[in-house]
C-alpha cells in the first residue's frame, strides 16, 4: 500500500495479513479499506494503538479447585457442551450450585432463546457427564452431582467459583464455545 493507504498493485490480487492478536479493530478496517482502494480511511486509523490480547483459556488457573478440576478444565468442559446442555449448567451455577429439578425444568420450558421441554433436561445433563469423562480429570467424581432422594442438582461449592470466572471467559469469547453442527447459531439440545 501507497503513504496515502490506496493500493500500489493494480490489476494484481493482494495478500492480506491481519494479526488479531495485535492490530487493532481499526488498523484492520483501514488496511482493507485500502487494498480494495476504497476513499475516506481516517488517516489516525492507520497509526492507531494495537488492542490488548484477547482474554483466552491460557489466562485462566491451573490451580487444582478440588478434583483435579481447574479453571481451564472447566472452561474446556463447557466449551465443549452442546449450547442447550451448557444453558442448563450456567444456570445451576447461577442459582449458586444447587438448584431443584423443578426449578431448572420449569425456568427452560418456558424460556425464550434455549427452550428445553422439560422431557429433554435429563438427556442434556447426562452429556455433561459424556464430556467430563472426555474432558476432566481422571477419577473425579461428577461435575454435577444429583440428588434423587432431594431432587436436586449440585456442584461443589469450590468448582462453582471456577466455573463462574469460566462463564466469564466464555461471555468474551463465544467464538470458542460449540455450536449446533447444522448451523451458526446455538441450539437448545
Amino acid at each position: 500500500m501507497g503513504q496515502d493507504g490506496t493500493a500500489i498493485m493494480k490489476g494484481r490480487g493482494l495478500r492480506l495479513t491481519i494479526d488479531t492478536e495485535t492490530d487493532s479493530y481499526e488498523q484492520a478496517i483501514a488496511a482493507v479499506q485500502a487494498a480494495y482502494g476504497l476513499p475516506d480511511v481516517p488517516a489516525d486509523w492507520l497509526d492507531a494503538p494495537a488492542t490488548e490480547p484477547r482474554p483466552g483459556p491460557d489466562d485462566l488457573g491451573e490451580d487444582d479447585l478440588g478434583d483435579g478440576w481447574t479453571e481451564r478444565l472447566l472452561f474446556q468442559m463447557i466449551a465443549s457442551l452442546m449450547p442447550g446442555a451448557r444453558a442448563v449448567l450456567r444456570r445451576i451455577v447461577e442459582m449458586g450450585g444447587i438448584a431443584p429439578y423443578d426449578a431448572v425444568q420449569q425456568y427452560f420450558a418456558g424460556h425464550t432463546t434455549v427452550p428445553i421441554p422439560r422431557a429433554k433436561i435429563g438427556g442434556s445433563l447426562t452429556s455433561v457427564k459424556a464430556v467430563q469423562r472426555r474432558v476432566g480429570p481422571a477419577g473425579a467424581a461428577h461435575l454435577l452431582q444429583r440428588d434423587e432422594r432431594a431432587r436436586l442438582y449440585r456442584i461443589e461449592r469450590a468448582l462453582v467459583e471456577g466455573l463462574i470466572r469460566a462463564f466469564a471467559l466464555a461471555d468474551r469469547r463465544p467464538d470458542l464455545m460449540r455450536r449446533d453442527p447444522d448451523s451458526q447459531e446455538p441450539s437448545p439440545g
